[in-house]
């Protein structure tokens, strides 16, 4: 199932941190079952507790021990998760086994695992391209022409510098020996893994994910800022107070504005499926953010559990290292 290209107010709401506490008003399913079995079905949970089951087992799978950025996992690790339990989540599992995609890359849950998963497959793509140095070119093209929009957004020059200085160099260092971090050797995938796996150097990308988010926000504040809401309590935002408590601090989650914003800042497409357990048929729903300027150029995939982004991947397994 696929949504092309929809816009902000074409998406649906992702459910929030507090859901609980702000049932939908449109929903009908609004008593809570106390006891879930395998027999339950899932599909008529209310959503807040449809949230909370899956806040549940994704703290229980997620701690702080886990990396910022995993290796790549068949996607038949998060099957068994699911296994014994709802299986609306299986069968959705095994809907996006059957469409090719076999791995799945898990991102820290902290807040910041959207913004950690779409930079690393936006830079990772770049060596699934035909042509890395064309991919690597055209990446700090559309990033460096971006760069005034984060200044005219009132960002400090210095810390503009700093957080920009990893992603560029990271996607140079794919097709140009960098001597000062890889002894004048190209990036290898394995590589940049570890730099994501890196505190510093992984937040540091985080927040230049968050500057373009923002900047892009506040320089197209007719086209957002009608759908500006607090994550938790649902009130009307303006776009400065938006993105100043909701989009630039770390550890807050992104929702369906911070996805279009980004992605229109990158120029890619991204491609989200939506893993909620809602589907008896097990169908999973790909919304679909083309910014791209070739609108075929193949999405960054996400995969989306209420609460939580990793990346969805067509491979099972880690690609060996190797350099040009």
């Amino acid at each position: 199932m696929e949504r092309e290209d929809p816009s902000i107010r074409d998406l649906p709401s992702a459910p929030r941190p507090r859901a609980h506490e702000l049932p939908d008003p449109q929903d009908p399913r609004t008593e809570w079952i106390n006891e879930i079995t395998e027999d339950t079905d899932i599909t008529s949970l209310p959503t807040a507790q449809l949230y909370e089951l899956n806040q549940n087992l994704l703290d229980s799978s997620i701690s702080s021990a886990t990396p910022l950025m995993a290796e790549l996992a068949p996607l038949t690790v998060l099957r068994a998760e699911y296994e014994g339990g709802s299986d609306s989540f299986v069968k959705q599992i095994d809907f996006l086994i059957s469409k090719g995609y076999e791995g799945i890359r898990r991102s820290r849950g902290d807040g910041d695992c959207f913004y950690r998963s779409l930079a690393f497959a936006y830079i990772e793509r770049i060596f699934n391209a035909e042509d890395w140095g064309i991919a690597a070119a055209k990446s700090i093209s559309t990033l460096e022409a971006f760069l005034p929009k984060l200044h005219e957004a009132g960002f400090d020059g210095m810390v503009i510098d700093e957080s920009y200085e990893i992603p560029r160099d990271l996607i140079r260092s794919i097709v140009e020996p960098n001597p000062g971090s890889n002894n004048g050797q190209t990036l290898t995938p394995a590589q940049l893994l570890e730099v994501f796996q890196n505190d510093s150097q992984s937040n540091y990308i985080v927040m230049f994910m968050r500057m373009l988010t923002s900047a892009q926000i506040r320089g197209n504040p007719e086209e957002y800022e009608p759908f500006l809401t607090h994550p938790d309590l649902g009130e009307q935002m303006g776009v400065k107070e938006f993105c100043e408590a909701v989009v630039e601090v770390l550890g807050r989650e992104a929702d369906h504005v911070q996805v279009t914003a980004i992605s229109e800042a990158l120029k890619v497409n991204v491609a989200i499926a939506y893993f909620d357990g809602r589907d008896k048929d097990g169908n999973v729903e790909f919304v679909k953010f083309n910014k791209a300027i070739d609108p075929s150029e193949a999405p960054v995939t996400l995969i989306y559990r209420p609460g939580h982004y990793d990346i969805l991947d067509r491979r099972s397994i880690e690609a060996l290292p190797f350099n040009m």
